[in-house]
């Protein structure tokens, strides 16, 4: 592969994130404006339960999009799944564009809600896997890390990019009466015509080296093959449970606990949690460098220390803090942590797997814990502030964080799978050549 199509081939594959994530996160950035059109009136802690609830239940289709696609992928190649992946994106949108609420159309509106959201569910279970895979096979050996730190500054940007449109609409388009009545519908509409963008996109995408090589051989992947590598599925697990939990606790959920706990208006929730994420998207590339000169265990381990014991203090602290700096600061703060996990996850996970099963080896087991873990945690953490005690749920981010740093410690292994690689061993955790 060129240098140009090395180039292409990792703005096509990671522009996917932008799209696709932009998309699963426009439901949770705005359904503080559009809980009540789905749902019976109430109060709003318990609309926001009805949304979360939906919001986790999307989660369920991640492991199936991450199987059938992964299999896709290593079987009829990335590029393949990658489009089918953001065309399904597309279709969920149009869904939540077109459905009528719960006034008109009474309890079928959240059933197509429900729908919807298993749908993007599977698109993005499929999106993760295969775009990890991609762009750690598609960049240069020795530079791995900074690469496929992209996919969380794509990632993380379409998060931003939902933001942003909330704040346009917030501050200079829509008033909150029009938002909450027809504008909650607009970014949604967006989405579906970024995802008819990015496959337009990759259509000209070129198989990465790994997979054409594989591929030529024959070898046949699958969940009997992947099942032969237990300690690598449950690597991928451990890895994803602390990173999930801690990541959708300062992104999804947090700029409802800016409204919800700490009462400061939606606006200016809003404004807080999208600096704080600017902050993040930038910071992954200069994470995932110091991944490629001193190893990937290093800042894993970082993540699992301050995020076993650093969350409970910073949460308090936070939830002390009366002004938008203050906030704005430990949220960042929170952030940066969760980046020695973040920023090199992808390449992480994909150098644990031999080329035939990498796609479906990265995509099931982390679909899998997110379903349960990341997809809860909003949920989890509403729950205990409706049941007045929501130091629980901060205690509870803080022993999924153990079981990461448990997990690095004592299941991470120095060496890895990625084909070709032929940086130094002693400063990476993946560095051998393995034959697939």
């Amino acid at each position: 592969m060129t240098a140009v199509q090395r180039l292409r081939g990792i703005v096509a594959g990671s522009a996917g994130n932008l799209v696709e994530y932009y998309d699963w996160y426009v439901y949770s950035a705005f359904s503080l404006y559009f809980a009540h059109v789905f749902f019976p009136e109430g109060d709003p802690t318990t609309e926001l339960l009805h949304t979360a609830a939906i919001f986790a239940v999307g989660f369920l289709m991640r492991p199936i999009g991450g199987w059938l696609m992964g299999i896709m992928a290593d079987r009829h190649g990335r590029r393949a799944a990658l489009s089918l992946s953001i065309l399904t994106m597309s279709l969920g949108s149009m869904l939540i564009v077109l459905c009528p609420g719960y006034d008109r159309i009474g309890v079928a509106a959240p059933v197509v809600l429900v729908v919807a959201r298993l749908i993007q569910g599977l698109s993005l279970g499929g999106e993760y896997g295969a775009s990890a895979t991609y762009l750690s096979e598609v960049a240069p050996p020795g530079r791995r890390g900074f690469y496929s730190s992209f996919q969380y500054v794509t990632l993380v940007m379409g998060q931003l990019l939902a933001l942003l449109v909330l704040l346009a609409m917030q501050f200079a388009l829509l008033t909150p009466q029009q938002i909450a009545a027809w504008g909650w519908r607009v970014p949604f509409g967006i989405g579906a015509l970024l995802s008819l963008s990015v496959l337009w996109l990759r259509r000209d995408m070129h198989e990465s080296t790994q997979f054409t090589r594989t591929r030529a051989t024959r070898q046949r992947g699958g969940l009997r093959a992947l099942i032969r590598h237990p300690k690598a599925i449950l690597t991928v697990c451990g890895l994803t449970l602390g990173g999930t939990v801690a990541f959708y606790t300062y992104t999804i959920y947090m700029q409802k606990y800016l409204v919800n706990t700490l009462g400061f208006p939606r606006e200016r929730a809003t404004l807080i949690a999208a600096s704080a994420l600017f902050v993040f998207a930038l910071a992954q590339p200069a994470f995932g460098a110091l991944s490629d000169r001193i190893g990937r265990r290093p800042l894993l381990i970082g993540f699992g220390l301050l995020g076993t014991f650093g969350t409970v203090p910073l949460m308090r602290a936070l939830s002390a803090a009366h002004g938008a700096a203050g906030a704005f600061a430990l949220l960042t703060l929170a952030l940066l942590a969760v980046s020695g996990y973040t920023a090199i996850n992808a390449v992480v996970k994909a150098e644990q797997f031999p080329t035939r099963i990498r796609a479906l080896g990265v995509a099931f087991p982390y679909a899998m814990t997110v379903s349960l873990f990341g997809g809860t945690a909003e949920y989890i953490a509403l729950w205990s502030k409706q049941a007045g005690h929501e130091d629980w749920f901060y205690w509870y981010v803080s022993a999924c964080a153990l079981c990461s740093l448990l997990t690095v410690l004592f299941l991470l292994p120095r060496r890895g799978m990625i084909d070709g690689d032929g940086t130094n061993p002693a400063r990476s955790s993946v560095q051998t050549p393995v034959q697939t």
